[in-house]
């Protein structure tokens, strides 16, 4: 188990080798970003889109949600954090790709499919209540045809969350109209933990199948 004082430790492990090994990259990143590619993933502990790609400081700009849920285009009010992400990253950094990463083994689309989270809209505040149920719609196809419980059905779940949110991307104008004309491209992603394979989605069929 890692605690603060573990985390201290491993900043100065980091400070004297790769900080020191890659001074210049960091001291060029320090005036500016200009990441290529969008990621939105979920916060689980175990699914690091950095480490999952291999990537260094400054390539990827990473939103990380319970679920890697996108909200519909909103303009209502309140504090929209994924919302500001998004709209930060398509259109001032002009990011080309952004990629909605899914995974096995998630809490979240387990939640939603189990509405294990239902009562808790009375309970401690209802976050997860309320930020889960963006899945509701997807919940009622998943359960139609593979029932609400099950290694099939959870994978679904855990599929349909990337579609969600593709789909609510599109809802965003910025985004909508910089694909339609090229400038920006949508990808599904699924990482399987316990196999260590990352599934991507066909755009097409929906299909996911190991890159």
């Amino acid at each position: 188990m890692t605690d603060f004082i573990q985390l201290i430790d491993g900043y100065h492990r980091f400070k004297a080798g790769d900080w020191a090994h890659q001074r210049e990259r960091w001291v060029k990143l320090a005036a500016g970003q200009d990441p290529k590619v969008m990621v939105i993933a979920c916060s689980d502990s175990r699914v690091d889109p950095t480490q999952i790609f291999d990537a260094s400081p400054g390539e990827m700009f990473v939103v990380r949600n319970v679920a890697n849920l996108v909200p519909p285009f909103d303009q209502g009010g309140g504090h929209h954090g994924v919302s500001a992400a998004l709209e930060f990253a398509v259109t001032q950094l002009e990011v080309p790709e952004i990629v909605v990463m899914g995974h096995g083994a998630c809490g979240g689309a387990k939640a939603a499919l189990t509405q294990g989270f239902r009562d808790a809209r009375s309970g401690e505040g209802g976050f997860i209540a309320d930020w889960i149920s963006l899945l509701d719609e997807a919940r009622e196809e998943v359960v139609a045809e593979h029932g609400c419980d099950g290694a099939d059905a959870t994978r679904a779940m855990e599929e349909a969350a990337v579609k969600v949110s593709l789909r609510n991307l599109r809802t965003f104008p910025w985004v909508k109209e910089r694909e339609d004309a090229g400038k920006l491209r949508l990808h599904g992603a699924y990482f399987a933990i316990a196999d260590g394979l990352l599934h991507v989605m066909d755009p097409e069929t929906g299909a996911f199948a190991p890159a």
